[in-house]
C-alpha cells in the first residue's frame, strides 16, 4: 500500500470515517486458531501457484456471499490480503480485477485437489 499522505494529521479529512469503520469492523482479535489456519492458507496459496501459474492460472476465483458474485484475485494480490488481515486483522478493500478472464482463474477447491493429485503421483513413482 502506498503511505497515507495524511498519517498522523489530526485534521486528516477522512479520519471520522475510519474511526467508524475501526470500531465496526475490528471485532475481537483473532485466535491463535485462526492464526494458524491463515498462515497455513498462505503456505498453501504459494504452493497452488507455484503448480498452477506455469499452467497460466493467474489466480483465485472466489463467490462472494454477499453480492453474489465472482470475485478474481491474482496470485499477488490475494497473498498481500491474507499477510494484511494477519497483521491487521482486517483486510482493506481493494479494486476488483479489471475485465478478468473466468477461463484463468480457479477455485480454492480446485487448487487443493490439483496440489493433491500432484502429490499423489510423486509418491506413487
Amino acid at each position: 500500500m502506498p503511505p497515507d499522505p495524511f498519517a498522523g494529521d489530526p485534521d486528516d479529512p477522512a479520519k471520522a470515517l475510519l474511526d467508524d469503520a475501526t470500531d465496526e469492523e475490528s471485532g475481537p482479535p483473532m485466535s491463535e486458531q485462526e492464526r494458524e489456519e491463515l498462515l497455513a492458507d498462505l503456505s498453501d496459496l504459494a504452493v497452488y501457484q507455484a503448480l498452477l501459474e506455469p499452467r497460466g492460472v493467474r489466480g483465485i476465483v472466489v463467490d462472494c456471499g454477499e453480492c453474489q458474485e465472482p470475485h478474481y484475485h491474482d496470485w499477488a494480490l490475494l497473498a498481500a490480503s491474507l499477510e494484511q488481515l494477519l497483521n491487521d486483522g482486517r483486510m482493506r478493500p481493494h479494486e476488483p480485477a479489471f475485465d478478468p478472464d473466468p477461463s484463468s482463474y480457479v477455485s480454492w477447491e480446485y487448487c487443493r485437489g490439483y496440489a493433491d493429485g500432484v502429490t499423489a503421483s510423486e509418491n506413487a513413482l
